[in-house]
């Protein structure tokens, strides 16, 4: 809409642009193929919208599209535009960039008329399944079968399997595991889905009761390595969800190996090595159990499996009893605790100063690919301390998403505030230049117009006086000047031989008659040589006049270039700053809200993280009492006993009470001695 103005302003094409155009034409994809099914790009602003696309600048494709539809409506001949080649096209890719652009009400609504508009099938199957997508992103399930049962007989190729596969989430999402399962099963050796099959299907296996072959199949998930990290992810997911699913079941020797599995270095390590050392801990084994539990005690201390296994740790030794050494891990941890609960108080303060919104908006962080990371490294920002951490909903994600994005259209509207008053300066030099030229332009216009006005009166009379001619002989009619002016004085003649007969001899008359027969005979003998002529002449006088008419529309085609390039557009350009303006009052509300819904879920989970550190802080001071008890107990026990191991040392050899076997007197058979 605000490139309404732009585009009726640009009058060349950008040479960068035309550097991209073998390349659109090359990266069209089946779903910007034209009507008639070709591929090739016909109009380079409709490129320009698809090439912003591919960037991934999804609001940009959207409003060049969206001046393109509505500058093409308004045309008086709309056919002759060469962006009708990519009329169907572009109204169904605005919807599916609203799409991307998160816009699910717009997206709706576009693809919808496309279900209501008189399309070929599998355009209307297309336009179903991303229907669905929409609901599904909505968390809809149930409407998003509904579109999904809208679609009859054959899906397009390039998204039959995307149909599928959201179809079996969809029936996951309503508790039909059962069908899920079969369609998931058919969907296996998709590469384009390789491994998120598995894995939905491995879960929709174990909530439908084919536990142990929704076991097999997750296992077979988790053995998979990558190079990719998106791709080992998923599997470490896989590995810590059995190992996860195993120990709660109590199957602690099988629960074991997923744990193992999980890459050190991944996302899901921390709990993997916090559930591996569960496992040992719950078998008895906690010798074993301190192995991941101390490593994972090394690790970032920001998070809620680093925080356990601070607990973790010392558990593990009292159960040795080691209590000194539990001890010793009891205070770090309330050091580290304390720390953490500082660290985090801060954080809640910076956050409701506004702090956390500055980092959200500061352009180092946005600049990069892992812009969440980069925020961490900012320097004075404690709000950011836990930012990954907050990261890990999808829900605040797409907050996170939705307030960039509104940020991002504020200051794209100032941008666009301070083009319009470029495009006013532009608008008063061009008055400035062309208003003193147009009188004397218009003054030699009109010169030019009465002598094209001349022209054309004598082109008509001169072609009326040919075509009587064709049908009647006037050889007068074709007669030379100096023939017009003697046959003129040759009436004059005969008019005062008539009035006064007396007057003039004989051999006058005989003169003038002589003269006027003369005269006759010329034209009369020369007359079709002469009519030729005067159709060559006609003909001549023809291109004459459409050359004058040439320069003539070339005039008014360029007065009308030069008024029209600073005439209309005031009001325009008032229309669409009051629009930008009351946009961003608009935005400017949104963002607040936006930005309090932020703050208030950053500062919920830090305060939730705050009350379970402090939770964590209560349980280790008792814990510390408690080994330090125990230890000094231990250590009484040590030393008493020390003490009479002592004692014993230092008492002299006591003499033998009874006498030896041998100074005893034998007994007698009565038992007398």
């Amino acid at each position: 809409m605000y490139l309404r103005l732009v585009s009726a302003l640009r009058g060349a094409v950008p040479v960068s642009l035309l550097a991209f155009v073998p390349a659109l034409a090359l990266l069209c994809s089946p779903a910007a193929v034209g009507d008639d099914g070709k591929d090739e790009l016909e109009d380079l602003f409709f490129g320009e919208a698809m090439f912003q696309a591919y960037q991934e600048n999804f609001f940009d494709a959207i409003v060049d599209l969206d001046a393109e539809l509505d500058q093409y409506r308004r045309l008086d001949e709309p056919e002759l535009d060469p962006f009708s080649a990519h009329l169907g096209q572009a109204e169904f890719s605005v919807g599916d960039l609203e799409l991307s652009y998160r816009m699910h009400r717009e997206a709706g609504r576009a693809i919808e008329a496309v279900l209501k508009g008189n399309v070929p099938q599998p355009v209307r199957n297309e336009a179903a399944y991303r229907l669905a997508k929409i609901h599904y992103h909505k968390q809809q399930p149930s409407n998003a079968l509904h579109a999904l049962d809208m679609i009859e007989g054959r899906v397009p190729e390039r998204v039959r399997a995307e149909e599928q596969f959201l179809r079996a989430r969809v029936y996951m999402e309503l508790g039909r595991f059962e069908e899920a399962v079969e369609l998931l099963r058919d969907l296996k050796g998709e590469e384009s889905l390789d491994g998120f099959v598995q894995y939905n299907l491995g879960i929709a296996q174990l909530k439908s009761g084919q536990e142990e072959r929704g076991i097999l199949e997750l296992t077979s998930l988790g053995k998979n390595r990558s190079s990719d990290t998106a791709r080992q992810a998923l599997y470490d997911k896989t590995n810590l969800l059995l190992g996860s699913h195993l120990m709660e079941a109590g199957q602690l020797e099988l629960a074991r190996p997923y744990f193992d599995r999980v890459n050190l270095e991944g996302p899901f390590s921390n709990r993997a090595l916090l559930g591996a050392g569960w496992v040992e801990a719950k078998a008895g084994r906690y010798d074993r159990a301190l192995v991941p539990w101390k490593l994972l005690q090394d690790r970032k201390n920001t998070n809620e499996s680093v925080h356990e296994a601070m607990l973790a740790v010392p558990y593990a030794y009292g159960k040795l009893d080691v209590h000194s050494t539990a001890a010793i891990n009891y205070g770090r941890a309330l050091e580290s605790f304390g720390n953490e609960i500082d660290t985090l108080s801060a954080s809640i303060k910076s956050i409701r100063e506004g702090k956390f919104l500055e980092a959200l908006r500061r352009k180092e962080a946005a600049q990069v690919k892992n812009w969440v990371v980069a925020l961490r490294k900012l320097p004075d920002a404690p709000e950011t301390h836990y930012l990954l951490d907050l990261m890990a909903s999808n829900d605040y994600q797409e907050f996170l998403r939705n307030y960039r994005d509104l940020n991002d259209l504020f200051e794209r509207n100032e941008e666009w505030l301070d083009s319009l008053s470029a495009y006013e300066d532009i608008i008063e030099l061009r008055r400035a230049y062309y208003e003193p030229l147009l009188p004397g332009l218009d003054k030699r216009f009109r010169e030019l117009d009465a002598r094209i006005k001349l022209r054309i009166e004598q082109r008509d009379r001169f072609a009326s006086r040919i075509e009587q001619m064709l049908v009647t002989r006037r050889p007068e009619h074709l007669a030379k000047a100096e023939e017009q002016e003697a046959r003129l004085q040759l009436q004059s003649l005969r008019k005062l031989m008539a009035k006064s007969p007396g007057g003039f001899t004989a051999a006058t008359q005989r003169r003038v008659a002589r003269l006027d027969g003369v005269l006759d005979w010329r034209l009369a003998t020369e007359y079709d040589h002469r009519l030729t002529e005067a159709y060559k002449h006609l003909q001549e006088l023809n291109a004459e006049i459409e050359q004058l008419q040439t320069v003539y529309q070339s005039y008014v085609r360029s007065r009308q270039a030069a008024t029209h390039s600073y005439i209309g557009y005031n009001d325009t350009i008032r229309r669409l700053r009051a629009q930008i303006q009351n946009t961003q009052g608009r935005l400017d509300t949104l963002m607040a809200r936006q930005g309090n819904m932020l703050e208030t879920l950053a500062v919920n989970e830090l305060d939730r993280r705050r009350t379970q550190l402090e939770s964590y802080q209560i349980k280790a001071r008792f814990a510390l009492a408690d080994s330090f008890d125990r230890a000094n107990e231990l250590q009484e026990e040590r030393a008493d006993q020390m003490k009479v191991e002592q004692h014993r040392a230092n008492q002299p050899e006591p003499l033998p009470q009874d006498n030896p076997p041998e100074l005893e007197a034998p007994q007698k058979d009565g038992g007398e001695q």
